[in-house]
């Protein structure tokens, strides 16, 4: 292959899907990936736009579930904040980023997304993380399964809300408890318009969770937080005791799921079973992170500045005293590390479950997720540790 000025060659051993490759190289031309090749000789070929050299070269990171960072939160409903976080998470390896709602008002939510369009839409290197569309994550919550969101802010699912907010074209990913009047309708709405549909924040039984299943949901949120047990069901219904949402999701091949991994929500021996359950190609590493990623320690608002819930930040997770976790303050670089380190998944599983697989269950996976000739260039330069130390996106360099 002739290496024209315009090329960006990446070399070092290369995280596959399936397998690493050593002594390898990936030609990005005009914001595409165009060849990867196990001969790394040809790189150093007068003309070329540059040879730059990592330990590991690896597919850019894609969050489905994240709610801010540096400061901000997507509830915030600016363009700035939107861009502050985007920015943030680029520094940690994700390239394509689904913005999440929390509770709030319809105003709340409307002004979230027509900040997260304007950035969509205007988006350059600058303002960090692609947005690859918005998860509507709240306001449709089980009262009980609320977690750090504000009660205030959740409600049944209204069909002039959510049909008005679908249209749109915005949202990709639609989340709604099963066991709430008018869920099937949901559902059945969202795969109408081509969304990922999934149930979290629920205490839904076995027979809920079928009825959803047939409506269309194919995946549920953050495994083991915020959702339904044997023991929550038998409090809800008595006895005798019923399947819950993980008996559910376990026992359905194509059910997927998420985990975060951040080495506070989950113990090593739960990633790992999570890991083994579903494998690689239905389980997704998620950051479900808030506005505290990449800031000091102390307290901060979860969701809206002015309507959100109180949460303290220690530095490794965000928690509302005396009550539990408030979502994490650490990125998908730090997810990854925490995975591979918990023995839950080799390498190029790790890099998959917050890459490919992702991309492969918002339907974007023709377009990014993997190191693979007619891709957009969406590369990571990351160190042998780990780190993220370069980051391209559609080939360009962030270096926000």
């Amino acid at each position: 292959m002739d290496y024209g000025k315009r090329d960006l060659v990446l070399a070092g051993e290369l995280i596959l899907p399936d397998r690493t490759l050593p002594h390898a190289q990936v030609i990005c031309r005009d914001g595409a990936i165009v060849e990867i090749t196990a001969d790394p000789q040809h790189a150093g070929r007068a003309g070329a736009r540059g040879r730059i050299e990592g330990r590991y070269i690896a597919p850019g990171f894609i969050d489905l579930h994240v709610h801010g960072g540096g400061g901000a939160d997507y509830m915030d409903g600016s363009a700035d904040t939107v861009r502050v976080a985007n920015r943030v998470h680029a520094r940690h390896g994700t390239t394509t980023i689904f913005p999440t709602t929390t509770t709030g008002s319809p105003q709340e939510i409307a002004g979230m997304l027509e900040a997260c369009g304007n950035v969509r839409d205007e988006w350059s290197i600058g303002d960090g993380a692609r947005i690859g569309g918005v998860h509507y994550y709240g306001p449709y919550f089980a009262g009980d399964k609320v977690g750090c969101h504000s009660r205030e802010g959740r409600r049944d699912p209204d069909a002039a809300e959510y049909e008005h907010v679908l249209a749109g074209g915005l949202v990709r990913i639609a989340t709604c408890a099963a066991e709430l009047p008018g869920a099937g309708e949901f559902y059945r709405a969202a795969r109408e318009h081509q969304c990922l549909v999934t149930c979290g924040h629920s205490d839904s039984t076995w027979a809920e969770m079928a009825r959803a299943y047939e409506a269309g949901v194919r995946h549920v949120d953050h495994f083991w937080c915020a959702m339904s047990s044997v023991p929550s069901i038998r409090k809800r219904c008595g006895t005798p005791m019923q399947g819950s949402m993980e008996q559910f999701v376990l026992a359905h091949e194509e059910m997927s799921t998420e985990v975060i991994a951040d080495a506070c929500h989950l113990a090593p021996e739960l990633l790992n079973f999570a890991f083994r359950m579903k494998g690689a190609r239905r389980l997704c590493l998620v950051t479900d992170a808030n506005r505290a990623v990449d800031m000091p320690p102390g307290r901060y608002v979860f969701g809206p500045a002015s309507t959100g819930t109180p949460f303290e930040s220690d530095g490794k997770v965000g928690f509302v005293p005396g009550q539990g976790l408030a979502s994490s303050v650490k990125g998908m670089d730090h997810m990854v590390r925490t995975m591979i380190a918990a023995g839950a998944a080799s390498l190029p599983d790790a890099a998959r479950i917050a890459s490919l697989t992702p991309a492969e269950r918002v339907g974007i996976a023709a377009r990014t997720g993997s190191l693979e000739p007619g891709k957009r260039a969406d590369v990571l330069v990351l160190s042998e540790s780990l780190e993220v130390e370069r980051v391209f996106i559609g080939g360009e360099e962030f270096r926000g």
